[in-house]
């Protein structure tokens, strides 16, 4: 399917544009309520997010948590190394196939994952709380559709 021949002024005036406005501007209202809170905490956004991915697991391949995180593979390896110098995760080489790693939390990584999971979970909620089950159940499916047509 080519895309349709729109002029400038065309363009500017499609419907959509509204609705993509309002999520570009629902996430930056998201992330500047969510990242001063995750540093109070002393980690970054991406740091927390491999963090709390891996918590409850017994740890995950790369391209695993490439995949469950908003953390881009070619950023993940930087992420990783910082959290590995904190202590919080560590690299393992399973013996079936050492080609790969599997990232697990340390002790303290988990003492980590303990503390400010609960703990920033509580923060949002305090925001979530405004919407009823029916609007969080409208809501995410509504993302969902849209992240289906992409």
């Amino acid at each position: 399917m080519t895309p349709s021949k729109l002029t400038a002024e065309s363009a500017a005036n499609q419907p959509f544009l509204a609705t993509l406005r309002e999520l570009v501007q629902t996430y930056q209202a998201f992330c500047a309520y969510e990242e001063p809170h995750i540093r109070e905490l002393g980690l970054t956004s991406p740091q927390f997010d491999v963090i709390a991915t891996l918590g409850n697991t017994s740890g995950m391949f790369m391209n695993q948590l490439a995949e469950k995180t908003l953390v881009t593979k070619g950023t993940l390896t930087g992420i990783i190394d910082r959290l590995e110098q904190k202590g919080f995760v560590r690299r393992e080489v399973p013996p079936e196939n050492r080609r790969c790693f599997l990232i697990v939390l340390t002790p303290e990584g988990e003492r980590v994952f303990n503390e400010i999971f609960p703990v920033h979970i509580s923060y949002l909620k305090e925001r979530f709380d405004q919407l009823s089950e029916q609007e969080l159940e409208e809501i995410k499916a509504s993302l969902k559709r849209l992240r289906e047509i992409f």
